[in-house]
């Protein structure tokens, strides 16, 4: 992939990830300790007013991004700018409450991301507090009102007093949605924030995102629902086993995928009214541990079309289109 460097970063306002690298300690030893690698090199570009959906099975790494990201993870290795800002650069590294103004995370779970012995007022009105000290009690309270009309719920003076146990999932992340805008951020890392809601309402949650985007707010959208990813993301990623596999344009991501991997998770989206019968996609086989001296293609177990060097080497970035890359040796 093309280099990022600070010149480039300069241009627009945008996040730029490049060749990430998180590592975990799979024990306490003091020597000779074992690591798996959670992330392996990945590169992209989290740009304002669009989305970057980020797809994958469960412990791909998807949510280790975001929490890199959100600085509450440190990388092993690699570079995250914020502008033109290395944000893990100890000389000019941005102070918490700083890059907090900029970057937000909505949690998977609303309800344990809010405090149940505090109002919904109090969510909102505590962030203002923070990053905006001279902000007066009356100019608060109004913002308060208005954050809670910006996501939807109303009547909003009721809904102030309300406590979280009283509120329904959806509403519960409305509210987190509102205490990200609260601060001022111009990105959010949603960490799959529609999955434990009803099937009813997501929708709603998407399309007031949808809306934010509009105001020039960027996202990080992290789902297992590719189908979700393409109706919300301009851009789609796709993770396994810490590695992006396949990336670029959602449309043609969705709909032409090419990496193995990929028309696996394509295959598993139920089509309403058509009964048809499956082929199988890949071998049956465990999901690989990674780790820093694991060499081949992650997915070169599972995959029917894998050959030799799959094995025992990362296949090269290939470049199908304009705005669409694989890595797989097929191309």
């Amino acid at each position: 992939m093309t280099a990022v460097t600070t010149e480039t970063v300069k241009e627009k306002p945008s996040i730029y990830v490049e060749d990430l690298v998180i590592d975990f300690a799979l024990d306490s030893a003091l020597f000779n300790k074992q690591y798996m690698r959670a992330v392996n090199e990945v590169s992209f570009i989290l740009k304002a007013g669009e989305a970057l959906a980020v797809v994958g099975e469960s412990g791909s790494g998807k949510s280790t991004c975001a929490r890199a990201l959100c600085r509450l993870y440190e990388p092993t290795s690699g570079k995250v700018w914020l502008q033109d800002v290395d944000i893990n650069e100890k000389k000019n590294q941005l102070s918490q409450r700083d890059y907090a103004k900029e970057v937000q995370m909505i949690f998977q779970d609303p309800f344990g991301s809010l405090n149940t012995v505090h109002s919904i007022r109090h969510h909102l009105a505590r962030p203002l507090k923070i990053h905006h000290p001279d902000l007066k009690s009356d100019e608060i309270e109004r913002r308060v009102i208005e954050l809670i009309e910006r996501v939807g719920l109303s009547p909003a003076k009721q809904t102030a007093d309300k406590y979280p146990h009283e509120l329904s999932g959806g509403q519960r992340q409305r509210v987190a949605i509102a205490r990200a805008l609260a601060v001022g951020a111009n990105f959010i890392l949603a960490d799959e924030p529609i999955s434990m809601l009803d099937v009813s309402i997501r929708l709603g949650i998407l399309n007031l995102m949808e809306d934010m985007k509009k105001d020039g707010i960027g996202f990080l959208y992290i789902t297992h629902d590719i189908a979700t990813a393409r109706y919300f993301a301009e851009r789609t990623a796709v993770m396994y086993v810490g590695h992006m596999v396949e990336w670029g344009n959602s449309d043609s991501v969705t709909q032409n995928p090419q990496h193995p991997y990929t028309q696996l998770l394509i295959s598993a989206v139920p089509e309403p009214g058509i009964r048809k019968h499956r082929k199988e996609m890949a071998r049956k086989a465990d999901i690989p541990l990674w780790k820093p001296d694991s060499k081949g293609c992650p997915f070169a177990e599972r995959c029917l079309n894998a050959i030799d060097k799959c094995k025992v080497s990362m296949p090269p970035v290939s470049q199908l289109a304009e705005d669409h890359f694989v890595r797989c040796y097929l191309y």
